[in-house]
């Protein structure tokens, strides 16, 4: 046990696991709630609670899988790339409606948590929700974070995102609209929500994938000022 422990391995398999059922979870019952991530997420913190592994244990494999991360959020530059043209016609309409995005994300932070008297730490912790994961946490941590809180409110933010996206693009009218689309779920709940619009249409996942990084280059300009 102690062996095992030592290894990297088990905290890698074990996340590996848990995603695979998650996965198949989602598939049988098709609920938009029982994302593969959140179910992956329950299951790591019933088997480290159960089986009383330390966290540090855990994080050996779990920081190795962390390092894929940067990794993952670069590859989705090729269906931007596929649909270059499109982006270069819509360069002004993306570069404002990410700002807007980043802006907007970063305010109602900003009042709500003034509203409702929560500290600064905490009120740091939440300013990047929703950015992608490597982004939030370093913006996070420069504001004087809390990293671990950083990384829930993301996940929350992109299960939310990824849920309730179909739903909205009919309600706003937007299937029609690819470029809006895209733009507006990977501004608001980066690679979940991509994930989601990538399902939608090839257009709608390539102009998420690129409100992703230009709403995180926004929310790290603007957190330092605000």
């Amino acid at each position: 046990m102690e062996a095992m422990m030592a290894s990297p391995f088990m905290g890698i398999v074990l996340c590996l696991v848990a995603y695979q059922i998650g996965l198949k979870v989602h598939k049988t019952t098709g609920v938009a709630v029982l994302n593969p991530l959140l179910i992956a997420i329950g299951i790591v913190i019933i088997v480290i609670q159960t089986c009383h592994i330390p966290l540090e244990a855990f994080n050996k494999g779990g920081d190795l899988i962390n390092l894929f991360l940067g990794p993952a959020t670069v590859a989705l530059a090729i269906p931007m790339y596929e649909h270059l043209e499109t982006l270069k016609t819509n360069i002004l309409p993306i570069l404002i409606s990410t700002a807007v995005g980043a802006l907007t994300s970063i305010t109602s932070v900003i009042l709500l948590c003034k509203l409702f008297g929560i500290s600064d730490t905490i009120t740091a912790s939440l300013i990047p929700k929703s950015v992608t994961t490597p982004i939030a946490i370093e913006v996070a941590s420069k504001q004087g974070g809390i990293a671990g809180i950083t990384i829930g409110a993301v996940v929350i933010t992109g299960i939310l995102g990824a849920v309730v996206a179909p739903s909205m693009i009919k309600v706003l009218k937007l299937e029609k609209h690819s470029v809006a689309a895209g733009l507006a779920i990977g501004a608001s709940s980066h690679a979940m929500g991509t994930s989601k619009a990538i399902q939608i249409g090839e257009l709608e996942g390539a102009m998420s994938g690129l409100a992703i990084g230009m709403t995180g280059i926004f929310t790290v300009l603007f957190s330092l000022f605000l």
